[in-house]
């Protein structure tokens, strides 16, 4: 540190500083200023490089927004498939420029919507999917080489996204003009979401299964959306995120490698799926931290060649957990400052949720609204006009090197614990994901971190809002046209094609061709799951007390 700066700070008076708290949302602590001390030991060419160039700490672009404005892709989905549809065809239409499906609970599970499991829940909090028959009218009147499509499902991702491929299909579109991203990320399921199915290893095979199918068939495609969101969601640290998704992220890297891929055959598809929470410089650097972590380990430890393969590409929500109930206006101004942090740190697609989301699934007008967001970030604020612009700045390159000496400690902790999957069944993501949380909710309890409208600023109005309420009918309207399928279709062809998928995963071939033929046949997502849970078995978390 220069002597200017030790002068500085030995005469600064921290008693005249109002109460803080001086730390981040992941309780990191900030000091009073940042100077070129902290900095000195950066190297541009090493450290930083132009956009575009290695090792991507200032973008994956070389002209980033000037080119291209990050996909505006706003996540929808609700009651029945004619009626998502006639929300996709709103947002379009608003000028949305790429879809982003949610699936209620019953299809993430993989049950129809007939199973009794599903009761009750069939269109609540996502698109009810059974069958193709449901997916074509999901995309009934959208060309599907004309948007670029976002699907959040995880363990029965295998399925749904053949349904997607086949219903592009029976549009005429070649599956190598699609376009998009299956979420397809399970070990985050064992981590923190806990939607899982399947065990752990045939989880794997399914996802190794898209990544050689979609290198010959859908190129275009990217075959699994590594996510830190829902870690984040579940009471994560920026760090925690930043660090559990990329060793998620290597471990799908050496999953491909050891079924016989070559790393650059699947890596350029591989992309990534960030939380951009309300602390806007450690948001900004930990998405800068991400691209420089990703291409150095992919380059120096996985032997990748292909430059695509060295870039991280990643999508981004705003902070689902940081939307309060009370004061729901708030949520909008929240947003903002969630999604210029995610401009900023240079993401390639972007959801902002809706002031109402904390409540219910969106209404038209909140939906609208946090669209108007991103539209009004792009084209009024001027941020896009540079590329990286906090480059350079003490603090954010500061923080940046904090975040990459983190993630790096952690990746230690994993490999001493056997590995993402050892380390999941010595539940240390689930612990350290539970003390963060803790602390955090302790935090706001204790009024050490103010959350307006919550514990400070509170109101004693009640407020009125309109919310989407999804009519009980959905559900019986959703099993009659499921029943009727049912008997309708070819069923001898449907027994036909799920004894050849069951043969299938009993051996050693891709599923993908024989889960396409019982798509083909209309059998519906349950059934398909029936037969590979005969084969796989189901998961059960290991209980710790």
């Amino acid at each position: 540190m220069s002597d200017n700066f030790l002068r500085w700070k030995a005469n600064y008076d921290a008693q005249r500083e109002r109460k803080g708290p001086f730390f981040t949302v992941s309780s990191v602590p900030i000091d009073p200023l940042y100077a070129p001390g902290h900095t000195a030991d950066i190297d541009y060419e090493r450290d930083l490089g132009n956009p575009g160039e290695y090792p991507y700490t200032r973008g994956v672009r070389s002209n980033m927004y000037r080119g291209r404005l990050w996909t505006m892709r706003m996540f929808a989905g609700f009651a029945t498939a004619k009626e998502s549809n006639e929300r996709y065809k709103f947002l379009l239409s608003q000028g949305q420029t790429g879809l982003s499906v949610a699936f209620d609970m019953p299809t993430i599970m993989g049950y129809d919507s007939d199973h009794p499991r599903a009761y009750g829940e069939v269109g609540r909090v996502g698109v009810a999917i059974d069958s193709l028959q449901d997916m074509e009218t999901l995309f009934q009147d959208i060309s599907l080489d004309r948007v670029s499509t976002s699907m959040t499902i995880n363990a029965p991702a295998s399925i749904i996204w053949s349904m997607y491929v086949v219903a592009a299909e029976k549009q005429g579109i070649s599956a190598n003009k699609l376009t998009g991203t299956i979420q397809n990320d399970i070990l985050k399921e064992y981590i923190a979401q806990k939607s899982w199915i399947f065990p752990p290893d045939p989880s794997m095979r399914l996802i190794t299964d898209i990544f050689k199918f979609s290198k010959d068939n859908v190129p275009k495609w990217n075959t699994i959306s590594i996510s830190g969101y829902h870690i984040r969601e579940a009471g994560a640290t920026a760090l925690q995120e930043l660090a559990f998704t990329l060793a998620d992220g290597f471990a799908y890297v050496e999953a491909g490698i050891k079924a016989g891929l070559d790393v650059d055959d699947f890596a350029p598809r591989l992309s990534f799926f960030f939380n951009s929470h309300t602390d806007f410089f450690e948001e900004i650097a930990k998405y800068r931290a991400a691209r420089r972590i990703w291409a150095r380990h992919m380059k120096e430890k996985y032997g990748a060649k292909k430059e695509e393969s060295l870039l991280l590409r990643f999508h981004t929500q705003t902070a689902g957990c940081s939307l309060t109930g009370p004061q729901p206006e708030n949520n909008i101004v929240r947003t903002a400052y969630q999604a210029m942090a995610a401009v900023l740190g240079g993401a390639q697609s972007l959801h902002t949720n809706s002031m109402d989301e904390v409540l219910a699934l969106p209404s038209e007008k909140a939906v609208q609204i946090a669209l108007r967001t991103q539209q009004v970030l792009a084209y009024e604020t001027g941020v896009v006009n540079t590329i990286d612009p906090l480059a350079g700045s003490y603090f954010v390159e500061t923080f940046t090197n904090q975040m990459e000496e983190g993630a790096e400690e952690y990746f230690r902790k994993i490999d001493e614990l056997g590995g993402v999957l050892g380390a999941i069944r010595e539940n240390f993501f689930q612990q350290e994901i539970a003390d963060a949380a803790y602390r955090y909710q302790q935090e706001i309890e204790s009024k050490d971190r103010i959350i307006v409208g919550i514990n400070d600023f509170v109101s004693e109005e009640k407020d009125k809002i309109d919310l989407l309420k999804i009519d009980p009918e959905v559900e019986r309207s959703q099993v009659i046209r499921l029943t009727a399928l049912k008997q309708s279709r070819d069923n001898i062809r449907v027994q036909t094609t799920l004894e050849d998928l069951k043969v299938a995963a009993q051996g050693s071939d891709n599923l993908i061709p024989k889960i396409m033929d019982a798509v083909r046949a209309y059998a519906t997502e349950g059934e398909m799951i029936a037969v590979l849970k005969e084969v796989f078995g189901e998961y059960r978390e290991q209980a710790v007390f």
